[in-house]
């Protein structure tokens, strides 16, 4: 497993990162179904084996339960890997989730999110969303205030747009960012990505595979068998007329993958990481099987022709 500096930070990320958000389980706004959790400490363990050093989690991945498991997994281990979480998005009494970046709020989950973890410091506190925007410049001193303190080690953001990150560089130096990023979510290419190459900050993307999408499983007996509670079932982009265009794309991507002896997952995160100014990717895995698989990414450098024909096949699916 190769690793990239994470911009001006004294961090090395392997290339991929793992992520937990199904960690989190079922019965949950935004669940991926119901998740076995020695399956998922089996998971993470296998991650680390195969050389992935950092695992990203969030407090409201299953309403505070994904950070539990990886602090279970990690805790007691030699070597703990790098550990990324996530504040800003909470949850009511009823499990409703709502945006919250008031300073008290921040401080209640800092110490929220290190008794799960069970350990100190965090070595990445990211704000998930800068909701509601007009709090972000408190927030973010708050952020500071906490480096300061020793409960975190770095502080990076997440969905953020240039102007955001304009707002809060002066305050407190920005590690890193967290933005979706795929072959069908390409906003980043903008000028997010130069911005963040000439700053210095460190680019870990999110959903390089979109939700499954972009993997060999894609079939319509697959999605029609998501678990009730499993929120892609609500995803317009696993609905007609969305569904026909991907199956056609992932066949498209399979014909290119499969003379490497690669697979069509493999080849999505590669092509996320083929620009320099990327950190990671974070990927995310419910079982050993599953980052088995998606680490044989990592120093994949796809060459200017397969470049070029993934371009035409996203063309075609419009």
């Amino acid at each position: 497993m190769q690793t990239r500096k994470l911009g001006w930070t004294g961090l090395d990320f392997s290339e991929l990162g793992l992520g937990t958000w199904a960690m989190g389980g079922g019965d949950w706004a935004f669940s991926w179904g119901p998740q076995d959790d020695q399956l998922s400490i089996d998971t993470i363990h296998r991650a680390l084996e195969l050389g992935v050093n950092w695992i990203d989690t969030a407090a409201i991945y299953g309403l505070g339960h994904s950070e539990e498991i990886v602090g279970k997994a990690v805790r007691d281990l030699p070597a703990r890997p790098w550990v990324a979480t996530k504040f800003s998005r909470r949850w009511d009494a009823q499990g409703a989730p709502y945006s919250d970046i008031k300073p008290a709020s921040i401080r209640q989950e800092v110490e929220d999110s290190l008794r799960r973890l069970g350990f100190e410091p965090i070595d990445l506190y990211q704000m998930h969303w800068p909701r509601p925007e007009e709090d972000l410049e408190d927030a973010w001193a708050t952020v500071a205030d906490l480096v300061r303190q020793g409960k975190v080690r770095y502080a990076g953001v997440c969905n953020f747009n240039v102007e955001q990150l304009k707002r809060i560089q002066p305050i407190h130096p920005v590690a890193s960012l967290q933005p979706p990023y795929s072959m069908l979510r390409r906003g980043l290419e903008g000028g997010l990505l130069d911005y963040c190459a000439q700053n210095n900050i460190g680019v870990v993307v999110y959903s390089p595979m979109q939700k499954g999408l972009l993997t060999e499983k894609l079939t319509r007996p697959w999605v029609e068998s998501l678990p009730p509670d499993d929120h892609r079932r609500r995803d317009a982009d696993f609905l007609e007329p969305r569904l026909t265009r991907h199956l056609r794309l992932v066949k498209g991507l399979q014909a290119l993958a499969r003379p490497h002896g690669h697979s069509v997952a493999e080849l999505a995160i590669a092509w996320t990481l083929r620009h320099p100014a990327i950190t990671s990717a974070i990927v995310g895995a419910r079982k050993p099987a599953q980052i088995e698989e998606t680490v044989r990414a990592s120093g994949w450098a796809l060459t200017p022709a397969e470049l070029e024909r993934i371009e035409e096949l996203l063309a075609q699916v419009g």
